[in-house]
């Protein structure tokens, strides 16, 4: 096949688009700057261009569409012209090309309204009840990928749950940055029990649902390790591989979801750039439950995790052994 990788240049996209290569495909990738994709042809360019996205998408058989905004703050058209409106229009020139199959690469957060998640599957996404401008995006985005879906042209979503790995800058490196100054908090005691996504699994889940089209066309599927773990624990495993202490001091999850619902909404307003310190969607990840039932996932997927979330974490602690330093910001 020759498959388009959208948003290659971010930890996922570049584990997946390497994992096609290995496999053999003709692999191409899109996204605002290089990949650096050993055996792939770069394409650069937005999703808010139309002649860009024609480009590249030219000639596909198959596309995996991970390209997106992905932050914690923002104003909201920005979400909604890359999310929402740079999907709408990857769809329609995927249509008019030809392609047969897109994997919509979306997430867990298009369903969860703040309340605990536990031994479910994938709910359907709702827009209307989602939290922050990324997850409501996202969910509008599935809505209109999966209404997509065709005999001529196959869609479906696969939501990975919290993916994490060697290189990962949105959670790892954010953990151990925290961490290493005395900054991270546990919320409540870090009791709230989480699933994740080892990388590898995720990628390896993603191009499974490629491959295995005629089954999950049309519908939404939850991926992750399937090893739901208490949250304080997942944050020391992290904090050991990196080298830093572990969080000790804990905060009350109400007042950190108020807190960090007031800090978001200051961030958006001054208009910094950076992540803020804590915001009410990362409160709820960090305080209540979220994992997934995954039998229905490994069965249409025909697909189970290769790599268990101890041995991540190994691989995690060799990495920053390697001479990767872990970030101290």
């Amino acid at each position: 096949m020759r498959v388009l990788v959208t948003g290659a240049s971010g930890l996922l996209g570049r584990e997946v688009a390497r994992l096609l290569v290995r496999q053999g495909h003709a692999v191409a990738t899109f996204q605002r700057r290089p990949s650096g994709i050993d055996g792939a042809a770069d394409f650069c360019g937005s999703l808010t261009d139309d002649a860009a996205l024609r480009r590249a998408i030219e000639g596909s058989d198959g596309i995996i569409h991970l390209a997106a905004k992905v932050s914690f703050t923002g104003r909201a058209v920005e979400f909604d012209e890359v999310n929402v409106e740079g999907t709408r229009r990857l769809l329609h020139s995927a249509r008019a090309a030809g392609v047969r199959d897109v994997v919509f690469v979306s997430s867990p957060s298009v369903a969860n309204s703040g309340a605990a998640i536990v031994g479910v599957g994938a709910e359907p996404a709702d827009p209307q009840h989602a939290h922050g401008d990324y997850s409501r995006t996202k969910a509008e985005a599935e809505l209109l990928a999966l209404a997509a879906d065709a005999p001529e042209c196959r869609v479906a979503a696969v939501r990975p749950h919290i993916v994490w790995g060697p290189g990962d800058t949105q959670l790892v490196e954010r953990v151990l940055a925290r961490a290493s100054r005395s900054r991270l908090p546990l919320l409540d005691a870090g009791a709230a029990l989480i699933d994740t996504t080892y990388v590898d699994n995720a990628a390896s889940a993603i191009v499974a649902a490629l491959h295995r089209m005629e089954h999950v066309h049309g519908r939404a599927v939850v991926v992750s390790n399937g090893e739901p773990r208490p949250v304080g624990e997942l944050l020391a495993g992290i904090c050991a591989a990196g080298g830093v202490p572990a969080p000790s001091w804990t905060v009350p999850g109400g007042v950190a979801r108020a807190a960090g619902a007031v800090v978001e909404k200051l961030w958006t307003w001054a208009g910094r750039k950076e992540e803020p310190p804590m915001t009410r969607f990362l409160a709820e990840q960090l305080s209540t439950a979220h994992w997934f039932d995954q039998r229905q996932t490994r069965e249409l997927l025909n697909w189970t995790p290769a790599v268990s979330l101890d041995e991540g974490l190994a691989r995690l602690a060799e990495h920053y052994s390697c001479g990767s330093a872990a970030p101290r910001r």
